[in-house]
């Protein structure tokens, strides 16, 4: 009997964002005048999304929820070994094809995929419209709701995705759809950004490829799984072990590697940052902070599932993760002294922060995965945050809430967003009371540790000393009543051709507000309670 074993409640955090997608185009048919529905429906597939990932999470770290996995016979017709042969016969069987499922969520990737839903929920309450009605020419709206909700589709598939078709097909439909989000803005700034980020999108598609193609040559299966792994890493017969390791090894090193650098694109890893200043300057608030949150927990979703799948063999600390690492994060941080434009400030803090996400990796353990997977939502909850805070003054202000001084004396202006901002400056930099911030770097720091990579573990010391310069830098004119005067300029219209703050901005100042409460709130639980951060990975 062939065939594949589908549980359709498993895969409900992809297919509720694809059922969002259908109903924003209904919608847009039925009720094309509204223009704050796209955004309403998609946000509230977004959340149903997280909500979906809950079980996962929920079920514990020992628990892995499955689904179309094969049954018996299905990778082999006649249901006997599969058989490789660039020289010997793989040991990877159809015995070993039939237990694998093609979606696998376990505690980390679930919480990943909740993480996702509510950073996605968050960003399109930051893209709400100005107006309460469109032009009937006007089809940007559903367009962008749709783009958000289907690159959230693709992150939450790689997430889950166990086979090397979805993975790559699932990256990039996570991709893909961000450029053309960068791309809409229309500015020449944005399609500068836009093509910046097409361009090294391809180059990393085709590492990815050829990552992948090394795995299917190393281990002879269609699946990232650590059965897949712990074959090809066998001794072939014949060969004495202690003379030579197993020649797929070597292969699978490799496509580590390749893969690393093709997801250093995503993850805005040095050398593969170049495009992130640009498409961040280039873009909006809501498609920057997607950028910067949903896109990079994309990212590490699938470099954590060939991570997850090479665990097995025990390897030990890899060189280049450890490189990447510390010169990510070192020159993040010196660029990011360097800005006076927050969004590129922040751009650059992404560039630094995407070397403390992959620092744990170091050790390709289940420990360094959680590790990774806690910092990233950290800095995701913390980014949130900040982006949130300048959606909210360049609302008020216009492009020149960018600059860093449209916050000077913000505290005596808005006390409350002030706080906000500092909460999240905070978090980023590690210092209460900030308080997840600096659990994140000690969860980070720990696998650093057991693998004794003390150079490493100094050189991060010292980048999260410069991050707080960095983040303090900002803070002190929020806080510094002192430049209030230079920092306060009468509010302005939100864009050209609008008559300021009026009814017509109420709808979207309204969006915007609620998602920086609730981000703020988010942020400030897991900063009095980290428990509720850290149990969602079984730590």
């Amino acid at each position: 009997m062939t065939g594949l074993a589908i549980d359709v409640v498993t895969l409900l955090p992809a297919l509720i964002p694809l059922a969002g997608v259908l109903v924003v185009l209904v919608a847009d048919l039925v009720v094309p005048r509204l223009r704050g529905l796209p955004y309403a429906v998609a946000a509230v597939a977004s959340l149903g999304a997280a909500g979906a990932a809950i079980p996962g999470v929920a079920a514990g770290a020992g628990t892995v929820r499955t689904t179309f996995c094969l049954s018996a016979g299905w990778f082999s017709p006649g249901g006997g070994s599969f058989s490789y042969t660039p020289g010997e016969a793989s040991p990877y069987t159809s015995a070993m094809a039939a237990s694998e499922c093609l979606w696998r969520a376990g505690a980390l990737g679930s919480s990943l995929q909740l993480g996702a839903g509510l950073a996605a929920a968050v960003c399109l309450a930051l893209a709400w419209p100005v107006a309460r009605a469109r032009p009937a020419e006007s089809t940007r709206e559903p367009i962008e709701a749709i783009l958000f909700l289907t690159a959230l589709t693709g992150t939450v598939v790689v997430a889950a995705s166990r086979d090397i078709g979805t993975w790559l097909v699932a990256l990039e439909l996570a991709t893909l759809p961000v450029i053309a989000l960068v791309a809409l803005t229309g500015t020449r700034a944005a399609l500068a950004g836009a093509m910046q980020l097409l361009v090294t999108s391809l180059v990393s598609f085709a590492l990815l490829a050829v990552g992948a193609a090394l795995w299917f040559l190393a281990t002879g299966a269609p699946f990232f799984s650590p059965d897949a792994a712990l074959a090809a890493g066998q001794v072939p017969a014949g060969t004495v072990a202690a003379a030579a390791p197993a020649p797929s090894v070597a292969l699978l090193s490799l496509s580590l590697v390749l893969v690393l650098a093709g997801l250093g694109f995503k993850l805005s890893l040095v050398p593969f940052h170049a495009w992130t200043p640009t498409a961040y300057a280039g873009s909006t608030p809501a498609v920057a902070t997607f950028l910067a949150t949903v896109s990079k927990i994309g990212a590490l979703a699938a470099l954590l599932v060939l991570v997850q799948a090479l665990s097995g063999l025990g390897t030990p600390g890899l060189l280049a993760v450890a490189v990447l690492s510390a010169v990510t994060m070192t020159l993040g941080n010196v660029m990011a002294l360097r800005q006076d434009d927050v969004v590129r400030l922040l751009a650059w803090s992404t560039v630094a922060q995407a070397g403390w996400v992959i620092l744990p990796l170091v050790s390709i353990s289940a420990l360094g995965q959680r590790s990774a997977g806690i910092y990233l939502l950290t800095y995701v909850a913390a980014t949130l945050v900040a982006f949130a805070v300048v959606a909210r003054t360049v609302q008020e202000v216009g492009a020149r809430g960018r600059g860093m001084a449209a916050y000077a004396g913000l505290w005596l202006r808005s006390p409350w967003r002030a706080g906000a901002l500092a909460l999240a400056l905070t978090s980023l930099a590690g210092l209460p009371p900030g308080v997840i911030g600096l659990v994140g770097k000690i969860v980070a720091f720990r696998p650093v540790i057991v693998e004794g990579w003390v150079w490493l573990a100094l050189v991060a010391a010292g980048n999260a000393v410069l991050g707080v310069a960095v983040y303090l830098r900002w803070l002190r004119p929020v806080l510094n009543p002192s430049e209030a005067e230079t920092g306060s300029a009468p509010v302005e219209p939100a864009a050209a051709g609008q008559a300021g703050p009026s009814a017509v901005l109420a709808g979207r100042r309204l969006a915007i507000t609620v998602a920086l409460v609730a981000s703020v709130l988010v942020l400030l639980a897991v900063s009095i309670q980290p428990q509720l951060l850290l149990g969602l990975f079984g730590t």
